[in-house]
Parts: structure tokens; C-alpha cells; sequence
């Protein structure tokens, strides 16, 4: 056993704390599971509560630029009010429910780049220690994997994925960031749309698909944004077919016009006044109709190999930057940098 992080604040000599998180990937809505092991300080020590913090990797939008920082997203007290004594050994077993709203990180098994982590506060003796540190991995839910999956089959590549701080106007949205999903257009669109970016926001009843494209300007016009929403429902996945519907929510998207469907981002100045920044306002998507069709289902593309959105996660810039983010993040100093309110 190697416990990872001695608590400063208590000075050498005082306990140390190392969580080990069940293996393999959570669903947003799931369990997370696992054991808090406590070793004892050179003295007794009174726990006041052991408290575990999920925590994200964010970016944010000011009129000035960009700026990264941690936020923390969930927490959950484990356990508290018992001794600790010298020398003690102790293995505190937990589980708690994901956020739905929480960021996949892999996609097809391939890291996306997104860092998150479940981080443990240790109370004792008046003091608040943050100690161990454990990067958490999140697998999509069957109806955002059907999503993707359809991309994929459609045309479309991954080309990097992150997480803004903010919030996406008319919606349900319960944490402090969303997370984008930023593909390369199907050749049947690249003279249309630069990329588009999907996010997914989760609830126990189904998603909300944010869809935002990047228009190219004409001869005499301008680039802008688009964005359309559409309520997926879990019990959908099975009986859907997905490319037909995904397919016809990207026509729809492209074939916006301005005004209707030209929306940007309002988001630097609300955030420089403290506020949340908004995605924007919807287009005309709606809801699914009675359109649905029965065809494949989750898992055809993914067992052949196909759908190339994995593809641009195993090489080059992006498998570089996950690796380099994630070295820093989990093993670097992560005390200060930024935190915001919990979710």
C-alpha cells in the first residue's frame, strides 16, 4: 500500500489518506465505488470527516481571454466523527451517484482529453487537508454513445473535446460547465460548416443534445453560429434509428439561415461581471417527432471499428496533450487553482 500525499497542514507525523476508486469507467448517473485508506499519524487523531470532491479541469471565456482552472463539482462526506490512532490502519468503503451531467472521458476506450478527478479532504483536529488525488474515468450512456456512434457513420471526426465554464441558456443544465464535443464536418458538409460541437446534458429521464455549428461565410457574408437542441430519451436508444435521426438534425442545423438561426456566444462579459456565461439561444430543433424508425442499434459501428471519431484521439496532437494534461493535473501541486463552488 502506498499512501500518496501526506497532510501538510498537520505537520510530519500526522495521518495520510490514499483512495483507491473501483476499477473500470462510471456512467454519468452511476456509482462511483471504492475504499478510503487511512494510516495513523505518531499520535491519536480525532476525524472529523472524511469528504470525497469530484473536480474538473475547466476553461473560461473572459473579454481578456482564456483561463483554466479546477472546479469542484460534487461532494460526498464518506465518513467522520471516529479516532484514528497511532500507527491505525483503517479502510473506509464508499459509493456514491455520478452527476448526470457528468463529462464522458473516453469514447470506444480512446481517452478525449477531458480531466476529471476525485479528490479527499480530510478533516482533523480544526484542520482541512486536501490529500489524495485519482483521475475518473466516465464512459458515455447508451443514448450519447448512439449519438456519437451516428456521427461517426455519417462522416464526422473527433477533433478535441472540453469543458467551459457557464451555462447554456434554456435548459435544464445543473453544473457550473457543459462540456463540447468539437468534430471535423462529413465531406457532404465541409463547404458548409467549419465543425460542429455536440454537448450533452443528462438527466435520469434522457438528454438534451446541443448541436452548434460553425458556418462559413459566403462571398458577401460572414461566418456565424447556429445551435439547435433535441430531447433524446433513454428508452430510445433500441428503437431508433439513429443515423436517419442524427442525419436529419445536421441538415436542419446547416440549413439555418440569419437571422433565425444565426446565434453567438454572450459569454466574456457576463463572466467578467461574475455571472454565467450562455451558449446561446436555440434555433427551431425540437424534440424527437413521430419520426423515429426502427433500425440498428448501439453497438454495430463500435464492434467493426468504425465510426472515426476514435481515430483522431489515438495519434498525434491530441494523445500528446492528454497525456502532458493529465501528468500535470493528477501529479503536479493542485492545492489553489482556481476552484469554484460545487455543483
Amino acid at each position: 500500500m502506498v499512501f500518496k500525499r501526506l497532510l501538510g497542514s498537520l505537520g510530519v507525523g500526522g495521518p495520510s489518506v490514499d483512495t483507491v476508486l473501483d476499477p473500470g469507467a462510471v456512467a454519468p448517473g452511476g456509482t462511483v465505488a471504492g475504499q478510503v485508506h487511512l494510516q495513523g499519524g505518531n499520535a491519536d487523531f480525532a476525524i472529523e470527516h472524511i469528504t470525497l470532491e469530484l473536480v474538473a479541469r475547466v476553461e473560461a471565456e473572459y473579454d481578456e481571454g482564456e483561463a483554466e482552472g479546477v472546479v469542484v463539482f460534487h461532494q460526498h462526506v464518506v465518513a467522520g466523527g471516529f479516532r484514528l490512532a497511532e500507527g491505525e490502519r483503517r479502510s473506509v468503503p464508499f459509493s456514491f451517484a455520478l452527476p448526470w451531467e457528468t463529462p464522458i472521458t473516453e469514447l470506444y476506450g480512446q481517452d478525449l482529453g477531458i480531466v476529471l478527478g476525485v479528490r479527499t479532504e480530510l478533516g482533523v483536529a480544526g484542520a482541512k487537508d486536501k490529500g489524495d488525488l485519482d483521475p475518473l474515468a466516465v464512459r458515455p450512456l447508451p443514448a450519447q454513445e448512439a449519438v456519437l456512434e451516428a456521427l461517426g457513420q455519417l462522416g464526422f471526426g473527433f477533433k478535441s473535446a472540453d469543458l467551459e465554464l457557464g451555462r447554456i441558456g434554456g435548459t435544464g443544465q445543473q453544473l457550473p460547465f457543459y462540456q463540447e464535443i468539437e468534430l471535423t464536418p462529413a465531406p457532404r458538409y465541409a463547404h458548409q460548416v467549419d465543425e460542429i460541437e455536440v454537448t450533452f446534458l443528462a438527466g435520469p429521464a434522457g438528454l438534451e443534445v446541443v448541436l452548434e455549428a460553425d458556418k462559413r461565410g459566403g462571398f458577401l457574408s460572414e461566418g456565424h453560429d447556429v445551435l439547435n437542441r433535441h430531447a433524446v430519451g433513454h428508452h430510445d436508444v433500441d428503437r431508433t434509428d439513429w443515423n436517419a435521426e442524427v442525419d436529419g438534425w445536421i441538415r436542419r442545423l446547416v440549413e439555418h439561415r440569419a437571422p433565425h438561426g444565426a446565434y453567438g456566444r454572450a459569454g466574456g462579459a457576463l463572466f467578467a461581471q461574475g455571472g454565467h456565461g450562455h451558449k446561446g439561444a436555440y434555433g427551431h430543433g425540437g424534440h424527437h417527432g413521430d419520426g423515429h424508425h426502427s433500425g440498428p442499434g448501439v453497438g454495430t459501428a463500435v464492434a467493426a471499428g468504425a465510426a472515426g471519431l476514435a481515430v483522431g484521439v489515438v495519434g498525434g496532437m491530441v494523445a500528446a496533450e492528454v497525456v502532458d494534461e493529465v501528468g500535470d493535473f493528477f501529479e503536479g501541486d493542485d492545492e489553489g487553482e482556481g476552484e469554484g463552488d460545487e455543483g
